[in-house]
Parts: C-alpha cells; sequence; structure tokens
C-alpha cells in the first residue's frame, strides 16, 4: 500500500510559510490525472492566498452569519458552530483551493433522474481529483483539510467562483501531527458475495 494513503491525516494547524508554485501545480496536475466519468473533467481549481483568499473566506462568514437569520438548511443549524471553527482552519491556513463543478447545478434544482446522475458521476470524478490532490500534497509534506462544510454559505460562495462549490482543500506545511483516526474493519464493511 501507498506510504503516503497509510500516513495522510486530515491537518487542522498548519506552519505560515507560504507554498512554492511548483508544488501547487503538481498537486492540481494530479487531480486534472484523475478519472473522471464519460471524461467529462467537471473541476475547476480556484486557488487562493493572501487577500484573495481573505476575500473569500469573508464571504464565507457573511454566509453563515445568513444562514443563522435565514436558513438555506434548517436541519443541519447544529453544523453551523462546527462550519465556524472549519472557517478558523481556512484563515490559517496559507493557501485555499476552492474546487468547483463547472456543470453543477444549484441547491434549489429540482433535478430528473438522469440529471441527478449526471451530477452524482460529477460528484464521484472531483473527489477522485481531491484524493489524487491530498495524497500528493501528503508526498510533498505537505498537509491538507478536505473541506466538505462550506455548504452553509455555498449561495455567497458559488456566486463569488461562478459556479457550483463541491469542496475546499486547504494546503500548508503541518504545525501538527495527528494521530491516525479509528477505521472500520474490513469485516465490518465487506460482503463477500461468490455464487458459482
Amino acid at each position: 500500500m501507498l506510504k503516503e494513503i497509510t500516513e495522510r491525516r486530515s491537518v487542522r494547524k498548519f506552519k505560515p510559510n507560504s507554498i512554492p508554485k511548483a508544488a501547487v501545480e503538481e498537486i492540481i496536475l494530479a487531480g486534472i490525472l484523475a478519472p473522471s466519468a464519460k471524461n467529462r473533467q467537471p473541476w475547476r481549481f480556484t486557488i487562493t492566498e493572501g487577500k484573495s483568499k481573505a476575500e473569500l473566506c469573508e464571504i464565507m462568514e457573511a454566509g453563515l452569519k445568513r444562514e443563522r437569520i435565514s436558513p438555506l438548511l434548517p436541519e443541519s443549524a447544529g453544523g453551523i458552530a462546527d462550519a465556524e471553527h472549519t472557517l478558523s482552519i481556512m484563515r490559517q491556513a496559507p493557501l485555499l483551493i476552492f474546487i468547483t463543478d463547472i456543470y453543477g447545478s444549484d441547491l434549489t434544482a429540482h433535478l430528473t433522474a438522469d440529471e441527478h446522475e449526471f451530477e452524482l458521476c460529477n460528484t464521484l470524478s472531483i473527489g477522485a481529483a481531491i484524493q489524487n490532490m491530498i495524497l500528493t500534497a501528503q508526498n510533498l509534506g505537505i498537509g491538507s483539510l478536505w473541506i466538505c462544510n462550506t455548504c452553509f454559505a455555498q449561495r455567497e460562495l458559488n456566486a463569488a467562483l461562478g459556479s457550483e462549490l463541491r469542496a475546499v482543500l486547504a494546503l500548508g506545511y503541518p504545525a501538527e501531527s495527528p494521530p491516525p483516526r479509528p477505521r472500520k474493519k474490513i469485516e465490518e464493511i465487506t460482503e463477500w458475495r461468490n455464487q458459482i
């Protein structure tokens, strides 16, 4: 098994050091090389540092404030505090990559079965790209955090980015060494079906 798979951790504390452009481009290239359904390559990567990163974090903060008053996700209100904590991590990370689906529909779209399948395949393709990116970052000694709880500010971030946000990848040199988190055992999550 690849060492990057076994040693990768979700990093939430980063050193302030910037990441060289060549390393960022290598991480992006790894994402681009991921498999994608029908080779649609639905991803778009918006790389942010400094003022640009701060502006998008401010947009997320505004979305979180709006969500407390006029929620898009009322049944998920218990997750807002966690999203606010994630925002503090995003602010601290030297670099954020916002990953959007160029074909994605907005939160209020009513999808046909075919459209739903199309969107699901795109989302899975983007997940494969992100996995390639975080393993490449690990190989380069760069820590990462795969962030999905930007959903409370989805409307605001989509408008700022120009397409449907699927995830954010925080990158930086780790200032912590988190222990591995518990994983389910193979026998707990697999079912063998062998019919002869």
